[in-house]
């Protein structure tokens, strides 16, 4: 054999290699979901990554056209599962304003109570996953545990323990059940209780640190570029929030309680951060609105509205500030009890595109940390 069969004494920039391309997904352990991506690799630094999507979409906002305005919050509270509380707010909201319609003051403070209870519920999903794909198995039975106690609360008022179907257009389903506000109370002050455990856990540990401290850093230029939003894009820099910035339901009276998080490291370990702080703060929210409820006078939580409910003609958008980001419904109406057109403006959908920027540069064993720290709903991507 010769020195140029065996490779001896041939320099490094005359070797030919080839990029293997790998498929992460699609399934559901990895991913939050059936998400694939496409990685080009070059040895273990990814060259370029593709985000796949669609392997779970529904046709949500084809089944809406043909759904009426009540039919339709059973679908909306469905393509982010771990927020329907929140999906469902965008379709009454923007529905109500089409009608001219003002809710009941009770209706307001509830909405926004169990809004922010929603947004806990959230978080803590993903403050427990996201050590769990890290190779932390403990801090994920603490966060459920804590789950569980708003969990019942939000189980008792509407039935449901994910997909809650309590708004209704003019109000909410039902009043308050008797004692719940205190019930609620308690849950809160249980889980604000546990909080400072989890931020020592997780936050303090320094594997956890080391793996995610600078570690896919996504820049201002690029959340504005991509539409990202939410908790992501705070931890970026990018000090946006409807709730203070554009206030529905009862933020604006509630401004003084509100903090917006932000972070300018923009890596895995402030996007956590975000996560962490806003979970408190929403805590925070929550007994500043069990305080109004519990101050205000009985009255009724919801209006009488006529058998069969017809939005006039007219167009409207509606968005609110979800616990994974902007959440945005373009409804455009024709005087009809079904809308002609309703267009989904989803948090994860933008949120997941910017893989394409963040993943080229970053090592394979980096790429679930990354990933894991978007904080997404595949549901929310594909609709």
């Amino acid at each position: 054999m010769t020195e140029a069969t065996l490779g001896v004494g041939i320099g490094a920039d005359q070797l030919d290699t080839t990029d293997m391309v790998l498929n992460i997904g699609p399934q559901h352990p990895s991913t939050h979901g059936v998400l694939r991506l496409r990685l080009v690799l070059d040895g273990e630094m990814i060259l370029s990554a593709e985000p796949i999507v669609g392997y779970m979409h529904r046709g949500a906002e084809k089944l809406f056209e043909v759904r009426d305005y009540r039919q339709i919050l059973v679908l909306a509270n469905r393509h982010d599962w771990l927020s329907a509380f929140s999906n469902e707010l965008g379709v009454v909201l923007a529905v109500e304003r089409m009608l001219g319609m003002e809710v009941p003051e009770r209706a307001v403070w509830a909405r926004t109570l169990l809004a922010e209870l929603n947004r806990v519920l959230n978080h803590m999903m993903f403050l427990g996953s996201y050590p769990l794909e890290l190779g932390a198995i403990t801090p994920i039975f603490h966060a459920f545990r804590d789950r569980e106690e708003i969990q019942t609360v939000m189980e008792e008022i509407s039935g449901g323990r994910m997909h809650f179907m309590f708004n209704r257009v003019g109000g909410l389903k039902e009043d308050l059940p008797a004692g719940w506000l205190g019930r609620a109370r308690h849950a809160v002050a249980e889980v604000r209780s546990r909080v400072p455990v989890l931020r020592d856990l997780v936050h303090g540990n320094e594997i956890f640190r080391a793996r995610t401290e600078g570690v896919g850093v996504l820049s201002p230029e690029m959340v504005r570029a991509y539409g990202v939003s939410g908790p992501i894009a705070r931890a970026s820099g990018v000090d946006f929030d409807l709730r203070r910035d554009e206030p529905y339901l009862a933020y604006a009276e509630l401004a003084d309680v509100l903090k917006v998080v932000t972070r300018t490291e923009g890596d895995c370990l402030a996007r956590f951060s975000c996560l962490l702080d806003q979970a408190d703060n929403s805590l925070d929210l929550a007994d500043a609105c069990l305080d109004r409820l519990e101050a205000l006078p009985a009255g009724p939580i919801n209006l009488r509205l006529p058998k069969v409910l017809k939005a006039p003609e007219g167009h409207t958008y509606a968005w609110t500030e979800n616990p994974l980001g902007l959440n945005g419904y373009y409804l455009v109406s024709r005087g009809e009890k079904t809308p002609w057109r309703m267009k989904l403006r989803s948090a994860s959908y933008n949120n997941v595109q910017v893989l394409s920027e963040m993943l080229p540069g970053c090592l394979v064993a980096d790429m679930v940390a990354v990933l894991g720290s978007m904080f997404f709903v595949v549901g929310d991507i594909d609709k």
